[in-house]
């Protein structure tokens, strides 16, 4: 849904008389040739079919099986299916129900942890925001706004609210540090090596888990996926042989670090600052 809606961006930027005439001026029939094929790529995406999150239904990608809402249900219906498709067959990947089990543990964590309020439940929303930021970072490296936004929204949201232990203040410090930060690793990276070594997202991903959870917390978020990103990163390329200008998404680490710091903020707080620790 996000990459059509890029899309429909790009198409209108090309067919930006203006802009293409600002930056083409040398140029006039490469802007026009540039225009007609932005004009060509938004009818195309305009003629796809409907996509949204409830339409078209949950279906198999191998048969066009449109899933039965007894097929649909989370771990359940994997499991009734055995794994595989009711009308060819195909084997469904285990990913889906490794990530409803994870959530549905996740939940169940927050709640014990929190108790029955307002608290579990910003948690809970803030829990779906980062497996889903994550998975899509994993598999495209890149971390949409409309995850990241809404995170920092809600955190922001329930601070003022008073539904999250953690002040305005330290949540909007966390906001501003969160981005900062990153913003200068990456910043001086490309002073020294000319080229970017972090994505904006991550960027965003932090500022959004310090708006929820402080800025105080920051720092063991920060250690703990740069200790397992480098890790994992230095095993890939020994190991995996993978290549170095491939590349390796940071923000399942970022996520990863702060459900962390959600559960045991204090307790890494107090082993790495004891001062700031509650």
């Amino acid at each position: 849904m996000m990459e059509r809606e890029w899309l429909d961006d790009i198409a209108e930027f090309l067919q930006d008389k203006a802009l293409l005439q600002r930056v083409l001026a040398p140029k006039p029939q490469r802007a026009e040739e540039i225009g007609l094929f932005g004009k060509t790529l938004a009818d195309e995406t305009s003629a796809l079919p409907a996509l949204g999150l409830a339409k078209p239904r949950s279906r198999c990608p191998a048969c066009g099986h449109v899933l039965r809402w007894h097929e649909n249900v989370p771990l359940l219906g994997w499991l009734r299916l055995r794994g595989k498709c009711s009308a060819c067959g195909t084997p469904i990947g285990l990913r889906y129900p490794i990530v409803e089990a994870l959530t549905g543990l996740l939940f169940a964590a927050v709640a014990v942890k929190f108790g029955a309020g307002a608290t579990t439940l910003v948690y809970c929303a803030a829990v779906a925001l980062l497996i889903a930021a994550a998975l899509i970072d994993l598999d495209t490296t890149l971390l949409p706004d409309n995850l990241t936004f809404p995170l920092a929204g809600l955190g922001l949201l329930a601070a003022w609210l008073g539904w999250t232990p953690v002040p305005l203040t330290d949540a909007a410090l966390g906001l501003l540090f969160g981005y900062a930060s990153l913003w200068v690793v990456a910043y001086l990276f490309y002073l020294l090596r000319g080229m970017r070594g972090m994505a904006e997202g991550d960027f965003k991903l932090l500022a959004a888990l310090g708006a929820l959870l402080g800025w105080k917390l920051l720092l063991p978020i920060i250690l703990l996926s740069s200790v397992v990103g480098a890790a994992v990163g230095l095993f890939l390329m020994l190991a995996r042989q993978h290549r170095r200008d491939v590349p390796i998404p940071f923000g399942p680490y970022l996520a990863g670090g702060g459900l962390a710091a959600l559960f045991f903020g204090n307790t890494l707080l107090g082993l790495l600052l004891p001062s700031l620790s509650a």
